[in-house]
């Protein structure tokens, strides 16, 4: 057993900010979606520490990614409505 796989601790961190960042937790999600699998893969090789932070991660990014698209289709129901009712006036 080595030390702890710092792709996987990376992945996690991405993961919560793409949690706690609006708008650029989408990028962030995304990140580290690819950053878990990437840490996964290497685990399984090289036998480091980490699966669970890496598996933390990719949870925690899945979860970032639905809120930040909640977000995006929301700005856009806001602004499509915002400017349907000042066309109609």
């Amino acid at each position: 057993m080595g030390a702890t796989n710092r792709k996987s601790i990376s992945s996690l961190t991405l993961g919560v900010l793409s949690i706690i960042i609006p708008y650029i937790g989408f990028i962030l999600g995304i990140l580290g979606i690819s950053l878990s699998k990437r840490s996964i893969v290497e685990i399984e090789i090289s036998n480091e520490k980490g699966k669970g932070l890496a598996i933390s991660g990719r949870i925690c990014s899945i979860v970032g990614l639905c809120i930040q698209v909640f977000l995006i289709l929301l700005l856009i129901l806001g602004l499509v409505t915002y400017y349907t009712l000042i066309n109609s006036h």
